[in-house]
């Protein structure tokens, strides 16, 4: 169980024993809660503090925890029937902004404690770096100006960080809040409300919600084994008229393909032709299992056809919202633009804190023990997979990247299926939500790197094995 959930189970047990307590009177020591739920004291101080957040408890250093002096008063009860009139009364000249969260969701939502989770998102906490983030964010602070304003688009010492890799000097990147800000910020400079915007056919369930709040129209593009077909791509941009293609060249999300060497000239060439930007999310570029990786596909692009988004979230904490949008002439302009509108600027300790991270020893060593980590795991879910549930193992295991694409039996109900899976005391995710129109076959992604190992990821097999069993007899 990690320390958030612990914390959250103790805050729930004080709060079910409040009222043994009078308005006032003093709460067991922390020692004492320490010792009789078993876990550290920053688990109990943590749960202190989400009961002292919902007025339920006082806090004071150094003499302890009280009930607070006065009950908080019922929320008072109001007709807000008015709203669903105001959010849906639109021109009807006007496209759509749907606000559809549930697919990115369904990632980011915490299993209940003794859930495997193969539906996470992010490294397991025994993969993160949390000393060495400690360690930079501690020495961030003490840096001259740290509380400073930074420069609108980020320091120029991490904007170099972030361009070396794309060949590209600081003037062509601005430092973002993470990936998905920037994809944010992309798909709205490039596209106007109303308009098509190109993507991978399954893609990145984040991607479309993006688009859809901004008033776009998403077009699927199919995807095989290598990546995006540029065949389709062609069709794609003549029949829609878009002017901008979404992809993720590198361990696509969620089918794990590489975009083919020979393919990567055709989709530049097919999108220059079209007078269209290519948006490149990056997001895998730090989650390879070992060996080399194909260079950014913006490294063979001397036009301003590719707008690049990197990130560092996914190799390091969910917390660490750092990223970069990385582009060649006017729209570097579009983009800051929209980002200073938005959010002004990313905060300049979070950015002191990631040139801290990047530039210690422990970075290098870092990546190592990622990979590491994740070809362990990846490696072990495979093989379960083919004990356990060998018409779903995938022929090839991927690369990099932390998920598998499953092909499930045609006529399998993936909603029953995830729902039987998490009774099972697995999470996993269902593939609809991957297609941006009718999905062409029922499909399941599982994660590996949300886990403690080898024994959890076979044990989750196991309980999937045992809900899909269940579901067909």
């Amino acid at each position: 169980m990690n320390n958030d959930s612990s914390a959250g189970a103790v805050a729930e047990s004080l709060r079910r024993e409040l009222n043994r307590f009078s308005p006032g009177e003093k709460l067991p020591s922390s020692r004492a809660l320490v010792d009789r739920f078993g876990v550290s004291p920053v688990t109990v101080s943590r749960a202190l503090a989400a009961l002292a957040a919902e007025g339920l408890v006082v806090t004071r250093p150094g003499a302890g925890a009280y009930r607070a002096a006065e009950d908080i008063p019922s929320p008072r009860v109001v007709d807000t029937s008015w709203q669903q009139v105001a959010l849906t009364a639109e021109d009807p000249d006007a496209a759509p902004r749907v606000v559809d969260a549930s697919g990115v969701l369904s990632c980011l939502a915490a299993p209940a404690p003794g859930v495997i989770a193969f539906n996470g998102g992010y490294l397991h906490p025994g993969l993160q770096p949390e000393q060495a983030l400690g360690a930079a964010l501690a020495r961030a602070a003490r840096r001259p100006g740290a509380w400073e304003r930074p420069p609108i688009e980020g320091l120029t010492a991490l904007r170099n960080w972030f361009g070396r890799e794309a060949g590209v000097g600081p003037v062509q990147v601005l430092v973002t809040a993470g990936g998905q800000a920037a994809l944010t910020t992309a798909l709205r400079a490039l596209a106007a409300p109303g308009s098509a915007v190109l993507v991978e056919s399954p893609t990145y369930p984040g991607a479309l919600a993006a688009a859809r709040a901004a008033g776009l129209r998403p077009v699927p593009v199919p995807v095989d084994a290598d990546g995006v077909r540029p065949d389709l791509l062609a069709d794609a941009f003549g029949a829609s008229g878009a002017r901008v293609f979404f992809c993720q060249p590198l361990f696509q999300n969620p089918t794990g393909a590489v975009l083919a060497d020979e393919r990567r000239r055709q989709v530049l060439d097919i999108a220059r032709a079209a007078g269209a930007f290519v948006v490149e999310d990056d997001f895998a570029r730090r989650l390879g299992h070992g060996g080399s990786l194909p260079a950014p596909l913006i490294t063979d692009d001397p036009h301003g056809t590719v707008v690049h988004v990197a990130s560092l979230t996914k190799p390091t904490s969910p917390s660490l919202r750092i990223g970069a949008l990385i582009a060649r002439g006017p729209v570097m302009e579009r983009l800051r633009a929209i980002q200073v509108v938005d959010s002004f600027f990313v905060p300049r300790p979070l950015q002191e804190a990631t040139l801290e991270l990047v530039g210690a020893p422990a970075w290098p060593r870092h990546l190592r023990a990622v990979a590491a980590g994740l070809r362990e795991r990846r490696d072990a879910m495979v093989g379960a997979l083919r004990d356990r549930l060998p018409h779903l193992a995938p022929e090839t295991a991927p690369g990099g990247g932390y998920h598998l694409w499953l092909r499930l039996p045609d006529g399998t109900d993936e909603s029953a299926l995830t729902a039987a899976a998490l009774r099972a005391g697995v999470a996993v995710a269902a593939g609809r939500p991957y297609f941006p129109a009718e999905a062409p076959a029922p499909y399941l992604r599982v994660t590996f790197a949300d886990t403690g190992g080898p024994e959890e990821i076979t044990e989750g097999v196991r309980r999937l094995a045992d809900a899909l069993t269940g579901l067909a007899v």
